[in-house]
């Protein structure tokens, strides 16, 4: 029973790290090519989908965007009672 639900559980981390790394962007994955992830996470089982979450994705950005500094609060209005705009159309 016990191997049954290891193999159940590597095979959806194997299957959850795939469905990830082909949606992600290629300029986004980090330390190697998007093939070579794929690669690594199909071949080594429990290594590569572990390696995959914790190497390869792309890093967290801030919730203003990608562009944005981490630590400054983004520009603009933050809700609508905020925006002159939405207000105006009230």
């Amino acid at each position: 029973m016990a191997r049954v639900l290891l193999a159940v559980l590597a095979l959806g981390l194997t299957i959850y790290a795939v469905i990830d790394c082909v949606q992600t962007p290629d300029e986004r994955v980090r330390n190697m090519p998007k093939l070579a992830w794929l690669a690594l996470i199909v071949i080594a089982v429990w290594v590569g989908p572990i390696a995959w979450i914790f190497a390869g994705r792309p890093q967290a950005t801030p919730p203003w965007g990608p562009l944005g500094r981490r630590g400054t609060p983004p520009s603009g209005p933050r809700g609508p009672e905020d925006d002159p705009d939405f207000l105006r159309g009230l």
